[in-house]
Protein backbone atom coordinates (compact mmCIF):
# COMPACT_ATOMS: atom_id res chain seq x y z
CA UNK A 1 0.00 0.00 0.00
CA UNK A 2 1.36 3.30 -1.14
CA UNK A 3 1.86 5.73 1.58
CA UNK A 4 0.86 9.81 1.53
CA UNK A 5 3.62 12.14 0.01
CA UNK A 6 6.04 13.57 2.23
CA UNK A 7 5.91 17.52 1.55
CA UNK A 8 8.25 18.16 4.47
CA UNK A 9 11.79 17.35 5.06
CA UNK A 10 11.98 15.50 8.18
CA UNK A 11 15.05 16.65 9.51
CA UNK A 12 14.90 20.35 8.93
CA UNK A 13 11.03 20.97 7.88
CA UNK A 14 11.85 22.70 4.82
CA UNK A 15 9.23 22.01 1.73
CA UNK A 16 10.62 18.90 -0.07
CA UNK A 17 11.56 19.07 -3.93
CA UNK A 18 9.67 16.54 -6.71
CA UNK A 19 12.96 15.39 -8.27
CA UNK A 20 11.87 12.04 -9.83
CA UNK A 21 8.86 10.64 -11.46
CA UNK A 22 8.39 7.12 -11.88
CA UNK A 23 5.95 5.24 -14.27
CA UNK A 24 4.01 2.44 -12.20
CA UNK A 25 3.85 0.20 -15.35
CA UNK A 26 7.05 0.30 -17.07
CA UNK A 27 9.17 1.49 -14.50
CA UNK A 28 10.44 4.29 -16.83
CA UNK A 29 11.77 7.41 -14.41
CA UNK A 30 12.36 11.05 -15.55
CA UNK A 31 15.13 12.62 -13.18
CA UNK A 32 14.58 16.45 -12.97
CA UNK A 33 12.89 19.33 -10.69
CA UNK A 34 9.03 19.37 -11.13
CA UNK A 35 6.59 21.41 -9.83
CA UNK A 36 4.04 20.26 -7.26
CA UNK A 37 0.15 21.70 -7.43
CA UNK A 38 -0.52 23.44 -4.56
CA UNK A 39 -2.28 21.48 -2.23
CA UNK A 40 1.29 19.87 -1.12
CA UNK A 41 2.23 23.22 0.04
CA UNK A 42 -0.91 23.08 2.42
CA UNK A 43 0.18 21.93 5.94
CA UNK A 44 -2.19 19.10 7.54
CA UNK A 45 -4.80 21.16 9.08
CA UNK A 46 -5.29 23.23 5.72
CA UNK A 47 -6.03 19.97 3.99
CA UNK A 48 -8.26 18.84 6.30
CA UNK A 49 -10.38 21.94 5.73
CA UNK A 50 -10.22 22.10 2.00
CA UNK A 51 -11.44 18.37 2.60
CA UNK A 52 -14.57 19.61 4.40
CA UNK A 53 -14.86 22.72 2.43
CA UNK A 54 -15.04 20.51 -0.92
CA UNK A 55 -17.16 17.78 0.91
CA UNK A 56 -19.55 20.93 1.70
CA UNK A 57 -19.30 22.11 -2.24
CA UNK A 58 -17.86 25.35 -1.57
CA UNK A 59 -20.83 26.56 0.91
CA UNK A 60 -19.51 28.84 3.63
CA UNK A 61 -22.30 28.04 5.76
CA UNK A 62 -22.25 24.60 5.50
CA UNK A 63 -18.67 24.59 6.68
CA UNK A 64 -19.19 26.74 9.38
CA UNK A 65 -21.67 24.15 10.43
CA UNK A 66 -19.52 21.14 10.36
CA UNK A 67 -16.30 22.62 11.82
CA UNK A 68 -18.35 24.59 15.00
CA UNK A 69 -16.60 27.73 14.03
CA UNK A 70 -18.00 31.08 13.08
CA UNK A 71 -17.90 32.73 9.77
CA UNK A 72 -15.03 34.51 10.20
CA UNK A 73 -13.04 32.14 11.01
CA UNK A 74 -13.86 30.17 7.60
CA UNK A 75 -12.82 33.23 6.15
CA UNK A 76 -9.39 33.12 7.45
CA UNK A 77 -8.74 29.52 7.10
CA UNK A 78 -10.24 30.11 3.89
CA UNK A 79 -7.54 32.63 2.52
CA UNK A 80 -5.04 31.11 4.50
CA UNK A 81 -5.42 27.82 2.33
CA UNK A 82 -5.37 30.64 -1.04
CA UNK A 83 -2.20 32.40 0.08
CA UNK A 84 -0.54 28.79 0.87
CA UNK A 85 -1.54 27.58 -2.58
CA UNK A 86 0.87 31.23 -4.15
CA UNK A 87 -2.72 32.86 -4.84
CA UNK A 88 -2.91 36.17 -3.80
CA UNK A 89 -5.68 36.87 -1.27
CA UNK A 90 -6.88 40.72 -1.58
CA UNK A 91 -9.79 41.41 -1.05
CA UNK A 92 -11.47 43.76 -4.25
CA UNK A 93 -14.15 46.19 -3.71
CA UNK A 94 -17.42 43.74 -5.37
CA UNK A 95 -16.41 40.63 -3.01
CA UNK A 96 -16.71 43.23 0.03
CA UNK A 97 -19.86 44.01 -1.28
CA UNK A 98 -20.95 40.47 -1.56
CA UNK A 99 -19.69 39.52 1.60
CA UNK A 100 -21.87 42.41 3.01
CA UNK A 101 -24.60 41.10 1.33
CA UNK A 102 -24.38 37.38 2.55
CA UNK A 103 -24.29 38.38 6.13
CA UNK A 104 -27.25 40.88 5.67
CA UNK A 105 -28.60 37.69 3.31
CA UNK A 106 -28.32 35.79 6.82
CA UNK A 107 -29.72 38.14 9.03
CA UNK A 108 -33.04 38.94 6.81
CA UNK A 109 -33.79 35.15 6.90
CA UNK A 110 -33.33 34.32 9.98
CA UNK A 111 -29.55 32.12 9.49
CA UNK A 112 -27.85 34.25 11.91
CA UNK A 113 -28.70 36.51 14.40
CA UNK A 114 -28.38 40.83 14.43
CA UNK A 115 -25.51 39.86 17.15
CA UNK A 116 -23.55 37.77 14.91
CA UNK A 117 -24.06 40.24 11.99
CA UNK A 118 -22.76 42.61 13.79
CA UNK A 119 -19.54 40.53 15.14
CA UNK A 120 -19.47 39.37 11.49
CA UNK A 121 -19.04 42.64 10.00
CA UNK A 122 -16.88 44.28 12.87
CA UNK A 123 -14.45 40.81 12.48
CA UNK A 124 -14.40 41.80 8.57
CA UNK A 125 -13.39 45.75 9.01
CA UNK A 126 -10.58 45.35 11.58
CA UNK A 127 -12.60 46.28 14.51
CA UNK A 128 -12.37 44.25 17.61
Amino acid sequence: MASSVVVTCPACESRMAITELTCPECNTRVQGVFAGPGLLGLNKEQLQFVEVFVRNRGNIREVERDLKISYPTVRSRLDQVIAAMGYPTNVKAEESDEYIGETLDGLGNGTITFEEALQIMKGRSGNK
